[in-house]
């Protein structure tokens, strides 16, 4: 008979999982001062496909409740996007962002939660609060330290390392010798 997964064992396989997804896109904040297209537009995709599971989904909507709109953040701020006009002189459409930027960041943790429940149905439930708490640090460490090694990237790495991976050379990177 198989054994139940420990709690810390869960706890690893999250913290480890949702780190790999949250350092790239702090390393290139870091590096290149913004997060990539295709990152952001990761994040849509997966918050679109767990949106929709939870909304079809009779057991999914009701173990959600109101956090399944948080999966909704991409989606919105991607509207915004398509719907402002492309000019920073524009005072409505600064605030319209600013204000796009504070519900991601207000969201993200939510609907980062939401997500995870919608994989994982299990997670509220056999997680201690501790063990909670150990993920959100480990991720948000790994996130700082992903964009400081970023911002510092010129000290280890040459823009030959960042044109042989395929990826653009970022200001400041020191060139090969």
């Amino acid at each position: 008979m198989p054994r139940a997964p420990l709690p810390f064992q869960q706890v690893g396989v999250i913290a480890v999982g949702m780190s790999l997804a949250v350092w790239w896109p702090a390393f290139t904040l870091g590096a290149w001062g913004e997060i990539f297209f295709d990152d952001l537009l990761t994040v849509w995709a997966a918050a679109t496909a767990a949106f929709l599971v939870a909304a079809l989904l009779p057991g999914a909507r009701k173990r959600l409740g109101w956090t399944s709109l948080t999966l909704l953040v991409p989606t919105v701020v991607l509207l915004i996007e398509l719907i402002l006009p492309d000019s920073d002189d524009d005072l409505a459409a600064v605030v319209v962002a600013l204000i796009a930027a504070l519900a991601v960041v207000v969201g993200i943790p939510f609907m980062i939660w939401a997500l995870a429940k919608v994989i994982w149905p299990e997670i509220g439930e056999s997680i201690p609060a501790r063990g909670k708490l150990l993920v959100l640090l480990t991720v948000f460490v790994i996130a700082v330290a992903s964009f400081l090694l970023g911002a510092n990237q010129s000290r280890f790495l040459t823009c030959q390392d960042f044109t042989i991976s395929g990826n653009s050379e970022p200001p400041g990177c020191t060139p090969a010798t």
